[in-house]
């Protein structure tokens, strides 16, 4: 299953997209080298970029026309990270604008390695090659790419 919005640093990551429907996800990925931390195991930036990936996915699901940001995001590690990892995702409860989820990430064990719970704002999709009008940052008129 092929991710439907192209995110640099997703691909770059490798995360492979196993589910995305009726409010789920679920994403794979094994870590390259350069993605572990000093005690070689999964550093924790990576497993808080999966587990935010696959909570928006949840949250997109039901919704797939809209885009969802990222709003807040507590994490909980429960124990190192190593090897391939599953992620799964789980919208809990949605409004018109907002998207309130959970994620867990699990080694290859199956062993609960991480949990989060997230809140997501849905925005409306630009069409390819579109820009807003405005900058979504920096003073209004001052181009920040």
């Amino acid at each position: 299953m092929e991710f439907q919005v192209h995110i640099p640093f997703v691909a770059h990551l490798g995360f492979a997209l196993r589910r995305w429907a009726d409010g789920e996800a679920e994403i794979t990925y094994d870590p390259a080298p350069e993605h572990l931390n000093s005690f070689n195991v999964v550093h924790g930036g990576a497993s808080m970029t999966l587990l935010d990936v696959v909570m928006a996915h949840a949250a997109r699901s039901v919704q797939t026309d809209m885009g969802c940001v990222t709003i807040e995001m507590k994490t909980s590690f429960m124990q190192a990270a190593r090897g391939p990892l599953r992620a799964t995702g789980r919208l809990l409860h949605r409004t018109a604008t907002m998207a309130f989820t959970e994620g867990h990430v699990f080694d290859a064990q199956g062993k609960l390695c991480a949990h989060a719970s997230g809140t997501f704002k849905y925005v409306r999709r630009l069409p390819v090659g579109a820009r807003e009008s405005q900058p979504l940052n920096g003073p209004a008129g001052i181009s920040t790419d």
